[in-house]
């Protein structure tokens, strides 16, 4: 068992808070529409704040729950917000189509895991931060772009967060998370995913995340000295 101290625990929070919401997502190469675009009808602005809810009432109890814990109470909401179906798909860009349908269930299933426990290893404290929505604009494809900010304790810098929305039979969904405006998670997952597949074979990036899920659900209970 590691002792840390407070303050140090407290960065640590925070630095995760960043990291979580980013090592996950995969897909939209088109960019972000300018600011000022005429705003819509809010269509995908409850789906996004109702997400965030969640989330920071997670944080809050985030001791008390645990890893496994946590996981649980963030697995509804995140599947009734993101599309991990297509974005499973857009990760793994022209190669999806050479999968057998039984290898495309895999990376379904295994994408959407992986975004669970990621969410679910990261969100592990609360030091006051909260989630402030901007606006919400039509964006290409027939998709919305919400604009939020995650607003952080002390003064400390902002961090832009935006997301990419289209419609399903289901409702509206997140198909891509973009840090600070223009960084699409999405696709660098596609570059990276795309890149592992090609060099050495689909085998290999099914191994390796489900590696990277058993090093995010082996959470080491860290205690303040």
């Amino acid at each position: 068992m590691r002792h840390r101290t407070p303050g140090i625990m407290a960065r640590i929070v925070r630095a995760s808070l960043i990291i979580a919401l980013f090592a996950a997502w995969p897909a939209a190469a088109d960019a972000p529409p300018a600011a000022g675009t005429p705003a819509v009808p809010a269509a995908g602005t409850p789906v996004v704040e109702k997400l965030h809810g969640v989330i920071v009432e997670t944080m809050k109890e985030a001791d008390a729950l645990g890893y496994e814990g946590r996981y649980q109470r963030l697995e509804p909401a995140l599947r009734a917000t993101f599309d991990f179906d297509f974005m499973a798909e857009k990760a793994v860009g022209r190669h999806w189509r050479k999968l057998s349908e039984a290898d495309q269930t895999r990376m379904r299933d295994v994408f959407a895991r992986f975004t669970l426990a990621t969410y679910a290893r990261r969100f592990s404290g609360y030091t006051g931060e909260r989630f402030d929505t901007h606006s919400e604009e039509l964006a290409p494809r027939d998709t919305v772009f919400v604009r939020t900010q995650l607003v952080r304790p002390d003064g400390e810098e902002s961090i832009e967060i935006n997301y990419r929305l289209h419609e399903t039979a289901a409702g509206w969904r997140v198909i891509d998370v973009l840090l600070r405006g223009t960084v699409s998670e999405l696709a660098l997952r596609r570059s990276e995913y795309s890149s592992v597949i090609k060099r050495d074979g689909f085998e290999a990036l099914m191994t390796t995340l489900e590696e990277k899920i058993a090093d995010l659900s082996a959470e080491t209970t860290d205690t303040p000295s």
